[in-house]
């Protein structure tokens, strides 16, 4: 699929939305995006909720944009507690790309997926980039495991902290270290950005490894757009740095990762429709909330009835 007017643009998001709710379509869509995909460039970006992400991907589509660049947005939201929907803070701050055929952004929930949000992440990424949308930034909420596993989708993966509200141990705590490709020290302008930068030196000092290079630290202050040239060079830099090889075994470890995960949630959407009707997986889980079974002996339980069919 070709996007390139408001129609075609329609149709991506009835795809996507047709992926989201699990239609009986939206494997065949799956399965002819996948061989379509694969070619874009994925570029993850997480950190503390009010580190100004949402600005700096709202900048960093104007720069790509002024390029020549296709670009897709995928904004990863907390499902709302009543509709399961997406928060839409992130499209409300983008609207001035709405009218933009040549930008797609799409916010996204986790809507119950029992793959996980990395895996529904993967499929809608999958999506735009078949529509020949490139570069495509994933922007998470926050750093937490699941926005962790949603980033390692990414080919590059940016931390983005702020002064003054202790990103240094949150980040040690998260293991963000472990997954930044680049750091950006965002809202830059503010007291504290040169003691945040020396910690975060330290810590990378600390935990230097000769096989991985160490990420580059930047600094931005994305509200007025400053830094943000030399964030998307760092980027490209980055993955002329990487080299073909390592490239190739990250896309690996996210090929085994996903395949993990899509064959998880069949195996267990079989055993709720197969091998338990829905009252029969609700009776099991009452007996784990009551605590008169544990999840432990529950799981071998099913797993024997399995081995007898």
């Amino acid at each position: 699929m070709r996007v390139g007017s408001s129609a075609d643009v329609r149709a991506l998001a009835r795809a996507i939305s047709s992926v989201e709710e699990q239609r009986p379509a939206a494997l065949d869509l799956l399965r002819a995006a996948f061989g379509r995909a694969g070619t874009a460039t994925v570029i993850g970006l997480t950190g503390p909720p009010g580190s100004g992400k949402s600005s700096l991907v709202d900048r960093l589509v104007e720069g790509y944009r002024g390029e020549g660049c296709r670009v897709g947005v995928v904004a990863v939201d907390p499902s709302s507690a009543f509709s399961g929907g997406a928060i839409l803070g992130d499209r409300i701050r983008m609207l001035r790309h709405a009218q933009d055929d040549d930008v797609f952004i799409r916010s996204m929930a986790t809507r119950g997926h029992l793959g996980g949000l990395a895996q529904s992440t993967n499929d809608v990424v999958d999506l735009i980039d078949a529509a020949r949308y490139d570069p495509i930034l994933v922007e998470t909420v926050g750093v937490g495991q699941d926005e962790i596993e949603v980033v390692r989708t990414a080919d590059v993966v940016v931390v983005v902290l702020v002064p003054g509200m202790g990103d240094d141990i949150q980040a040690i705590k998260a293991g963000i270290l472990e997954i930044a490709d680049l750091f950006v020290i965002n809202k830059s302008d503010l007291p504290g950005a040169d003691k945040l930068e020396a910690e975060l030196r330290t810590m990378l000092e600390l935990g230097a490894s000769p096989s991985r290079p160490r990420p580059a630290i930047l600094r931005t202050v994305a509200v007025r757009g400053e830094g943000i040239d030399g964030l998307r060079e760092a980027a490209r830099a980055f993955l002329a740095s990487a080299g073909r090889e390592r490239r190739a075994e990250r896309r690996r470890e996210r090929a085994e990762a996903r395949l993990r995960a899509v064959l998880s949630e069949r195996v267990m959407r079989w055993v709720v429709e197969h091998v338990l009707d829905g009252e029969g997986w609700n009776g099991v889980v009452e007996q784990i909330a009551s605590r008169q079974v544990d999840p432990y002996s529950a799981a071998e339980k099913l797993i024997e009835r399995l081995e007898v069919r």
